[in-house]
């Protein structure tokens, strides 16, 4: 084509990049909400109701992940649907501040020196500053994804606002009946020396420890059992004299023996009292008496059966300290799946033989530290470590006592250190509580009320809840909030009342938790207690800092009955209309913020709890730098040191993934998807680039058709938008965004650019620029363009405000997000039109095929070189009678100059019927439609590529067909 002829077309004009350069363009595009002031004045200003997206605040520690990724973007995509959606959705981003770890990293930049001469107020500060630091570098990694939240005025758990919310959450608890100090086994971490809570437990594979089976020799029996024996020609009395009785247990963890107090049995069991040889006889669960005597190599000849009752009051000697123990009954805990059938029971180091002790009255013993040394209650192992050379030590005893039938290596889930990655221990200490009996069954009925998606999270909440102890919130460590508690010196009494926690909870509303540290106990106490401040001493201990985050419905949502935050600010939602975090979460902050918030007023803290999983690399394994699988976010939006090798992305593309996964389940992220999800993001780009490039000429209020003025194949286009929006809003309403980025990728790829818009190249390049056909199209282009820069909006924030800001003619709205969400015209919503273009799309797949098959074979071009002749069989199927009637209804518009087949086809010639072509390329048969091409008679037009016959037959441009010839005047 010469160059005269090309710029007669109309060609794309627009400013909209084919490339997004999102390294430079997404910061501009941000720069432009902050001087709108667009997230406040929508989540102030909009007229709909308020929208409470409640954060789980991330931990204040470490450079932002792809699981952060996946959290906030999911958040903000829900956000930014509710504000389009004329919603007041505030978002009060939060961070969790307190706790070990944030207290490890300050210790661990300390000179051992430095770390010797830091006081607790000196380490807090240093710690303050630490997490200070922190959640500024997160910040500004959450704002570059493009975020939109309260960042000024984030909630922050060291907050003396917050953290005197959280006093004020303790103390309803406290005053209620729920908070207690007891003596009681709890895991207990040797390498951090601080008890734990369930939630900050992790169970990696491949833990084993050294099983042992032991004989205990049996000292008494109970009348009716030696009776029993003797009935049965066992000499009972000989036995005992003679030390050849014994009660025999398996242990996992030998070095509790030397706080062993008793054996438990199930008293519902049936036992065997059997000959093991040389005189020796030992009690096993019945049941288990053959795989036992394989596995301890013995023969176990029962002689006498018991139920596990008639046990009760046995007394044997330990074997390696000078003590005496009861056999006692246990409860349901005790089963046949694996050991001997009878517990050995250290009150000290287990909740189930806690509570059996208590049953009996026995002495809480913990012969351990907070290091995990044994003291010297431990006897003759006295300073060697449980979790290093105890066990060790202890099974050489019991063999040289002649106590030890066998030992084995066994693998178990065992319970590490979730910070540490190292082993815990039970552990008997004087820790707070809050007694979850007291409100398990108000819990329980909370839970019922919300809606859990997916629907699975109900249930293992609930049994979550149902099956917890009680909760431990005390920690031994300096950096938290402290638990504001008074110990009398001399007699151990404690002092917490409605005075003394009102009395703490106004210091730290005025000068934070610090107070309890800077001040001495006369400078804490309320009156009258102020004048005998001397005979008190003021607790150490902190809180959980799950009790932390768990108290953020009262710190941030207001639910003590204050307003939380800035007065003049959208009030948030108690409870909050949504939580959403990952899905181990039902046993973190999801459960610590409904047992606080059901404690206190006697409902969940939120409507609905949306749970997502976690990230995978490509092959479904966990992320590690030692895997090298490791997806950074902040490279993939910024780019790496080596940009060829390490592109930047941009933020839209990592949130197209978030929008692309089921998020339900485990998600996968890897350079493979990453490449996948630029590809899809280039494609919608370009969709809206040559929608854009299409209207530099156009202005609505001038051009626009009338709806019912536009061609068929322009309303269909217009139905597929509407049918579009219509799904999207649903997926959106249903959080299921993978179905939004499907529809997305089918809108754009299929409906526009490989029907739509391929058909209308002709129209709106080659028409005289104020055609009908032309502006007619250009009608569609520019409704289809705003609502797809709306429904895009949630997810491609950057690049759904691109479009807007490059839209070429004037719209009343600076930005998308003012022009709320997309709505579709009823007209558009005409149904009927889908048939006859399915039909008409089906046979335009057959035409391409049978092109393509002759492109491939070097016969044809381009599509129009050809022509085509379409015959129909008469009654010979549904798809040759759908075709027809498709056929009638585009032969009835008043439009032909658009809505005509051989366009739609893309060739130069149709033909209906007749006689068939002179040389056929290609022919195919499907369903009583047959399809012959064949080239196109007549030669190219220079100026639209059509093959026509009149080339030649105008003067003026003696290479153009008449239409063109015409179009230039």
């Amino acid at each position: 084509m010469t160059a005269s002829y090309k710029d007669t077309l109309n060609l794309l004009q627009t400013g909209f990049g084919m490339r997004a350069n999102a390294k430079v363009r997404e910061p501009e595009l941000q720069a432009l909400w902050a001087e709108l002031g667009l997230y406040q004045r929508l989540s102030q200003d909009n007229p709909g109701p308020v929208f409470t997206l409640h954060d789980g605040p991330p931990y204040a520690n470490g450079a932002l992940h792809v699981g952060h990724a996946l959290n906030k973007i999911l958040k903000d995509i829900i956000n930014k649907t509710a504000l389009l959606q004329g919603k007041r959705a505030r978002f009060v981003p939060g961070w969790d501040c307190h706790g070990l770890p944030i207290e490890l990293k300050v210790l661990q930049g300390l000179k051992a020196d430095e770390r010797a001469a830091l006081t607790p107020l000196e380490l807090r500060r240093k710690a303050h500053t630490y997490a200070l630091e922190q959640v500024a570098l997160q910040k500004s990694g959450f704002e570059r994804w493009g975020i939109w939240a309260d960042w000024q005025q984030p909630y922050l758990t060291l907050n003396k606002a917050y953290e005197a919310a959280q006093i004020g959450v303790f103390g309803q608890m406290v005053l209620a009946g729920h908070i207690y100090r007891g003596l009681k086994p709890v895991h207990w971490s040797p390498s951090s020396r601080t008890a734990l809570a369930e939630a900050e437990l992790e169970y990696p594979d491949g833990h084993v420890s050294p099983s042992v089976y032991a004989a205990f020799a049996v000292e008494a029996l109970p009348e009716a059992l030696a009776q029993q024996l003797q009935a049965a020609g066992v000499d009972a009395t000989g036995l005992i004299t003679g030390q050849q009785l014994a009660v025999a247990i398996w242990t996992t963890t030998p070095w509790t023996l030397p706080a062993n107090l008793a054996v438990s049995v199930n008293g519902a069991l049936d036992y065997a009292i059997c000959a093991a040889g040389a005189g020796r006889h030992l009690v096993v669960a019945a049941e288990l008496r053959e795989s036992l005597a394989a596995s301890l190599g013995l023969e176990l000849t029962p002689v006498l059966q018991v139920k596990g009752a008639e046990l009760e009051g046995i007394v044997y000697r330990h074997p390696l300290l000078e003590r005496s123990s009861p056999v006692v009954l246990g409860g349901d805990y005790i089963t046949t799946e694996s050991g001997t059938g009878l517990v050995h029971t250290a009150p000290g180091h287990g909740v189930d033989d806690f509570n059996t002790g208590r049953k009996y009255n026995l002495q809480v013993l913990c012969p351990v530290d907070e290091a995990g040394t044994l003291t010297a209650e431990a006897g003759p192992f006295a300073g060697l470590n449980v979790l290093k050379d105890a066990n060790g030590a202890i099974i050489a005893a019991l063999q040289q006592a002649g106590a030890l039938l066998a030992e084995a290596p066994y693998g178990h889930r065992y319970p590490y250190d979730w910070r540490t990655k190292k082993p815990t221990i039970f552990r008997a200490t004087e820790q707070w509580f809050a007694s979850v009996e007291g409100f398990r069954e108000a819990a329980l009925q909370a839970i019922a009320q919300v809606e859990w998606l997916p629907a699975s999270g109900r249930n293992r909440i609930e049994s979550m809840v149902r099956e917890r102890g009680d909760w431990c919130i005390s920690r031994q460590r300096t950096w938290g909030v402290p638990i504001p508690v008074f110990y009398h010196r001399e007699t151990g009494e404690v002092l917490l009342n409605q005075e003394t926690l009102q009395h703490i909870r106004a210091l730290i509303a005025e000068h934070g938790s610090d107070v309890w540290w800077q001040r001495d106990e006369a400078g804490l106490l309320p009156e009258p207690w102020v004048a005998e401040a001397a005979n008190w001493r003021k607790g150490t201990d902190t809180m959980d800092v799950w009790f932390d985050s768990g108290s953020s419905w009262a710190g941030v949502l207001g639910g003590l009955g204050e307003l939380a935050g800035d007065t003049d600010a959208t009030p948030l939602n108690y409870p909050a209309d949504l939580y959403l975090e990952g899905s181990d979460q039902h046993r973190g902050w999801f459960q610590s913020s409904l047992l606080t918030s059901v404690a206190v007023n006697g409902q969940a803290p939120y409507r609905r709890v949306l749970t997502h999983g976690f990230t995978l690399d490509e092959k479904g394994r966990k992320m590690s730098k030692s895997l090298g699988n490791v997806v950074d976010p902040a490279v993939l939006v910024e780019g790496g040191k080596n940009e060829k090798q390490e592109p930047a992305f941009g933020a839209d593309v990592l949130r197209l993934w978030v929008s692309s996964v089921d998020y339900s389940a485990d998600v996968p992220l890897g350079p493979g998807i990453v490449k996948q999800l630029a590809d899809v993001y280039r494609k919608v780009r370009n969709t809206a680039r040559y929608l854009l490039g299409n209207l530099h000429d156009f202005v609505p209020e001038r051009d626009t058709v009338p709806y019912e003025q536009l061609p068929l194949l322009d309303q269909w286009m217009l139905q597929r938008t509407a049918a579009l929006i219509d799904n999207v809003t649903g997926d959106f309403a249903r959080y299921e965004f993978y179905r939004f980025f499907q529809a997305l990728q089918n809108f754009c790829v299929v409906d526009l650019s490989n029907v739509y818009l391929d058909i209308a190249k002709d129209r709106l390049y080659v028409s005289c620029a104020g055609d009908f056909r032309r502006r007619s199209c250009q009608t569609v282009l520019h409704l289809v363009v705003e609502r797809l820069a709306g429904l895009i909006a949630p997810v491609l924030c950057h690049m759904a405000e691109d479009i807007w800001q490059n839209l070429p003619y004037p719209v009343a709205e600076r930005s998308v997000f003012e022009r709320g969400w997309p709505t579709a015209v009823d007209a558009w919503r005409h149904h009927a039109l889908e048939t006859p273009m399915g039909a008409i799309l089906e046979l335009r797949a057959l035409v391409n095929r049978q092109l393509e098959t002759c492109r491939s074979g070097g016969s044809l071009g381009a599509s129009l070189e050809a022509q085509v002749q379409l015959e129909l069989s008469a009654g010979s199927g549904d798809a040759a009678g759908a075709l027809q009637e498709a056929l009638t209804w585009l032969a009835s518009s008043s439009h032909p100059s658009v809505d005509n087949l051989a366009d739609w086809l893309m060739v130069s010639a149709l033909q209906i019927g007749g006689e068939a072509p002179v040389a056929v390329l290609s022919e195919a048969s499907d369903a009583g439609i047959t399809v012959r091409v064949a080239k196109a008679a007549g030669d190219k037009c220079e100026r639209c590529w059509h093959y026509e016959s009149d080339i030649g037959q105008h003067p003026a441009h003696p290479t153009l067909c008449g239409r063109c010839t015409a179009i230039l005047g």
